[in-house]
């Protein structure tokens, strides 16, 4: 296959909490002041990314993997995951509090949805003076404790509650309950999975006037009760690989890029970079793609040495 670094039309979703700053802040061509979220790499049904640039440009990336599976995916990820490409890359913007939520792990959504679960993990972008997220219990809690709570409207009060600002990491394992808070922009990195278990919404209505389903009882095997610690402390050496997150669905690293690094991979696995400050270049067999801030990359695993360039703050994930 003709190998280059891949970009994909955004996939852009409109959402009760949504705002305005994924065109603001990131340059994504919303038309609407709710959109809340921009997919940039997917392969969940109905919304599979078309490739932006190129030779493969208007193609899907499950076009490519289906012709190109190794090239693509790298020869482990093939090996591991067949043809699906395992991860589902996001931002997102939110205006308004999201709803509380939980995800299922893989053994209850295999079960429930023939799905994979959705261990995923958030870098915060930017975020509002007080923004804060919810991640897990305050203290240990139970299903009793949990139902009494969500009976009576006091859930926030046994909710951990977490100041936020830019540059700060979460990782939410599968049965944590989360949501992001007002004022925050973030980018996701995930399993490919939508199944989402909507806790409490807030008692919010859309504008018919209608409030959102909750998954209540879907919710009570899949939430982990007991406390956990979600942040991520990390390096922020310059042009170094600095490890985030590396769990057995994706490893992520922070990339604080200041001049020339040369770059080699192995072959084993494809190469996401999602842009999250500044500005950078990639140069590959003779060729240089710029990229900003909201940019997000593919690069074939079979792209294994090329050249990054720039002063840029940049999230590197593959799979290990």
């Amino acid at each position: 296959m003709k190998l280059y670094p891949l970009q994909f039309e955004p996939i852009l979703k409109e959402r009760i909490w949504g705002g305005e700053k994924l065109k603001t802040l990131l340059h994504k061509p919303i038309t609407s002041n709710i959109t809340g979220e921009s997919w940039e790499l997917s392969t969940v049904e109905g919304d599979v990314s078309i490739v932006a640039n190129g030779e493969w440009k208007g193609k899907s990336l499950t076009e490519l993997i289906n012709s190109f599976p190794d090239e693509i995916l790298g020869t482990a990820v093939h090996t591991r995951f067949g043809k699906q490409f395992p991860l589902l890359f996001k931002y997102l913007d939110a205006r308004e509090d999201l709803s509380i939520q939980v995800h299922p792990n893989d053994e209850l959504a295999k079960k429930r949805h023939n799905s994979f679960g959705k261990t995923e993990m958030w870098y915060i972008m930017q975020a509002d003076d007080n923004a804060r997220i919810i991640v897990g219990f305050k203290e240990n809690s139970n299903a009793a404790e949990y139902l009494e709570n969500l009976k009576n409207k006091t859930l926030l009060s046994i909710l951990d509650d977490v100041k936020v600002q830019s540059g700060d990491v979460f990782f939410l394992e599968t049965g944590t309950v989360h949501t992001i808070g007002a004022g925050i922009v973030v980018a996701e990195i995930q399993q490919t999975s939508d199944i989402t278990y909507r806790l409490y919404d807030f008692d919010r209505v859309d504008a018919n006037g209608n409030t959102r389903e909750l998954h209540v009882d879907l919710a009570l095997e899949a939430i982990n009760y007991n406390k956990v610690e979600a942040k991520k402390s990390y390096t922020t050496n310059s042009n170094q690989s600095n490890t985030v997150v590396d769990c057995p669905y994706f490893t992520t690293n922070f990339i604080p890029l200041d001049g020339a690094i040369s770059v080699s991979k192995s072959g084993e696995s494809f190469t996401v970079y999602m842009c999250v400050e500044g500005s950078f270049e990639i140069e590959y067999n003779h060729s240089k793609i710029q990229y900003i801030k909201g940019d997000t990359v593919l690069i074939p695993a079979a792209m294994n040495a090329f050249i990054l360039n720039g002063k840029a703050s940049i999230l590197e994930i593959y799979i290990s």
